[in-house]
């Protein structure tokens, strides 16, 4: 037998619009790995989504669904170095790094464009704990993102992951906690960050009851106002339908 999977766009539409509605303030990236279909990929297109490649097959897929380049995020943090650049010749500037080696290859393929850095995040409470997987300590975030602009790019960013099906939305307040914190010690060395990635891991509801959206808007947002005070930062957050 073939395994099927049925995917019904107006429930992607109304979780995407959910989403918007609990953090009107975000810019919502798709994250294409979670399912490429050009259908999905055009519904969201139709709707004002971003997305987040994590790859150069999946940026070409977002192009073929219609999305500009500026509207593209390349958010993996190991890539191979060709694929940077092909990226960036498509007009991507926007890329995720956690480590020097990175670092090094976006010097080298990606000059001038915009980076975000991304920390480690403790998953507790999370059904998919990704903490060890990617990021760095936020000291060595730091030293990355004055080194980046020491070496002509922009530093635009910290993100982070709470892990995936996270059902303690106070997890974001710590992340933003220590994120706010980072921003104000690049700042003290000459670097001035714009935007947080507030990751995904919003709970879809499989047989658990999970908090409700529009719980995790009110402590995000509240978190946001809590550490940024009156220098709020851009907003974005993955989706993954």
């Amino acid at each position: 037998s073939t395994h099927c999977l049925v995917v019904d766009l107006d429930v992607v539409r109304k979780n995407y619009q959910a989403l918007q509605a609990a953090l009107p303030q975000a810019d919502i990236y798709y994250a294409v790995k979670a399912n490429p279909a050009p259908e999905i990929l055009k519904s969201l297109f139709e709707l004002g989504a971003h997305f987040d490649a994590a790859s150069f097959t999946e940026i070409k897929f977002c192009f073929d669904a219609g999305a500009n380049a500026s509207n593209l995020s390349y958010g993996n943090t190991i890539k191979k170095q060709h694929d940077i650049a092909r990226a960036y010749e498509s007009g991507v500037d926007l890329f995720t790094f956690d480590s020097e080696q990175e670092l090094n290859k976006l010097v080298i393929e990606a000059p001038g464009a915009r980076v975000i850095c991304r920390i480690l995040i403790e998953n507790e409470d999370a059904k998919w704990p990704l903490s060890r997987k990617f990021g760095c300590d936020p000291g060595m975030a730091k030293d990355l993102l004055i080194a980046a602009q020491s070496q002509g790019l922009k530093p635009y960013g910290v993100s982070f992951h709470v892990g995936s099906q996270q059902i303690n939305p106070r997890h974001w307040s710590a992340a933003i906690s220590t994120t706010a914190n980072l921003f104000a010690d690049t700042a003290r060395s000459g670097v001035h960050l714009e935007a947080v990635n507030l990751g995904g891991g919003f709970p879809a509801c499989y047989r658990d009851q999970v908090p409700e959206v529009g719980e995790y808007g009110d402590i995000i947002s509240s978190a946001l106002a809590k550490f940024f005070g009156n220098t709020q930062p851009r907003v974005c957050l993955l989706y993954t339908s």
